[in-house]
């Protein structure tokens, strides 16, 4: 039986590691061990912080949304309350993007939602 040897699939994993640790500061760029353990790691770093974007967006809109109620006179508690009494399915995001880009679209939805005499 011929002997294996595992040169060629050792060098492949470990120029994969240090192609993926690329950019990196110190040994942590050219030293295998390093290299993976950074490699490792940053991979956790970004599943925790796909997750956190999402928070992070929802707060920024949140915000945003918050801001034009209070332009138009109305608590955001009180426009989310009569969104979903009244059954309009609007999301964060597009009543964030109506405040920012179409201020009198989103006065539309305060009244329709609230009943309020928006300026």
């Amino acid at each position: 039986m011929a002997r294996v040897k595992r040169g060629v699939m050792r060098h492949k994993r470990h120029k994969k590691i240090i192609g993926l640790a690329k950019g990196y500061w110190g040994r942590k760029k050219n030293v295998f061990k390093r290299a993976h353990e950074q490699v490792m790691k940053s991979g956790q770093y970004a599943f925790r912080d796909r997750r956190a974007k999402k928070r992070d967006f929802r707060r920024l809109w949140i915000a945003r949304i918050s801001a034009a109620c209070r332009s138009c006179g109305v608590k955001y508690s009180d426009l989310i309350h009569g969104l979903n009494s009244k059954g309009l399915a609007l999301n964060r995001k597009m009543l964030s993007e109506m405040a920012i880009h179409d201020m009198d679209a989103f006065k539309a939805v305060v009244r329709e939602a609230t009943g309020a005499a928006v300026p």
